[in-house]
């Protein structure tokens, strides 16, 4: 298998309101293969798709369970620790749940957690054993 992602599809409660809170939080528009029962974003050379939970979980053939920490979280990285902080203080002005204030961890990095509307984490970090190139991609191998 190539090592590829082309779609991280996040289950949601409500298409709706988890494509606005996308498009008005992180200001991401949707693509135009979104449709009314799931919606994509263009990230750096993936999708991001959001679609009915209940509807992803059926697909999959597994029960929809939703309790505690899922052990996955995604991960935004930027430039320096400044900006994680600028980042989160946007964040917190939006009124985006603060799960943990960016901090340095142990791992030699800057990083603080938040989650989306239905829970899902995000980290927000500045790795500096990771560098992004100009198009925001991880170039640290």
């Amino acid at each position: 298998m190539d090592p590829r992602i082309t779609i991280v599809t996040l289950g949601v409660n409500d298409v709706a309101a988890a494509t606005q809170f996308y498009e008005s939080v992180f200001g991401w528009a949707r693509t135009s293969a979104s449709q009314e029962g799931i919606t994509f974003f263009q990230l750096n050379g993936f999708l991001l798709a959001l679609f009915k939970e209940e509807e992803l979980a059926k697909d999959a053939h597994v029960p929809a369970q939703r309790d505690g920490f899922r052990g996955v979280s995604l991960a935004h990285n930027l430039r320096s620790e400044q900006e994680v902080d600028g980042l989160f203080r946007d964040l917190e002005a939006k009124g985006v749940t603060i799960l943990k204030k960016p901090e340095k961890v142990f791992w030699g990095g800057y990083s603080g957690y938040f989650a989306d509307i239905d829970n899902h984490l995000w980290e927000v970090a500045y790795n500096p054993y990771l560098p992004l190139d100009q198009a925001g991609n991880v170039t640290g191998q």
